[in-house]
């Protein structure tokens, strides 16, 4: 006969409970923080280097602002792109844009505009008449050469918050 080693009930009862309080306990660590307004800094790339920076592998970068409260309008006031010196090099945007809820505004910086560089950015400004959620704020970079393809994407940072 065959001994098999069964786990004991009570020991899987308490590593089950345990990963449900780890789990909430994560949650729990980071509320969402409501705003009438931020700035956001966002990292882009309009190429990388390959090959001991050799060649660059140009890229096409979207800057997608998502407004992600599902009830409250934002209001996008500043979409400004930098190169990687941090000159400004243009207004994204003339007028102030209303994105509704759950929605998205995108711009994009085409593959053959190198003026960015490596080091590339975005900053971003908005503001809300009352107290909503924070816009989800990234750029995602894709590029096909050379018998490849590469994408990937850069999550905006807070640098700062409206006054109230």
């Amino acid at each position: 006969m065959k001994f098999v080693y069964r786990f004991p009930v009570f020991k899987s009862i308490l590593a089950a409970f345990a990963l449900l309080v780890v789990q909430f306990t994560t949650a729990v660590a980071e509320p969402l923080l409501f705003s009438t307004g931020q700035t956001v800094y966002v990292p882009s790339y309009s190429h990388i280097f390959v090959g001991n920076r050799r060649k660059t592998f140009d890229l096409t970068t979207s800057l997608a602002i998502r407004n992600a409260d599902s009830e409250t309008p934002i209001t996008v006031t500043r979409v400004d792109y930098y190169d990687a010196s941090g000159r400004f090099v243009r207004a994204m945007m003339k007028t102030p844009l209303v994105v509704r809820p759950v929605s998205t505004l995108v711009y994009v910086i085409d593959e053959s505009d190198k003026t960015g560089g490596v080091g590339a950015s975005f900053l971003v400004s908005w503001r809300s008449s009352k107290k909503a959620a924070p816009p989800v704020v990234e750029s995602v970079m894709i590029g096909t050469g050379m018998q490849q393809g590469i994408s990937f994407t850069s999550r905006g940072q807070v640098v700062r918050q409206a006054q109230p």
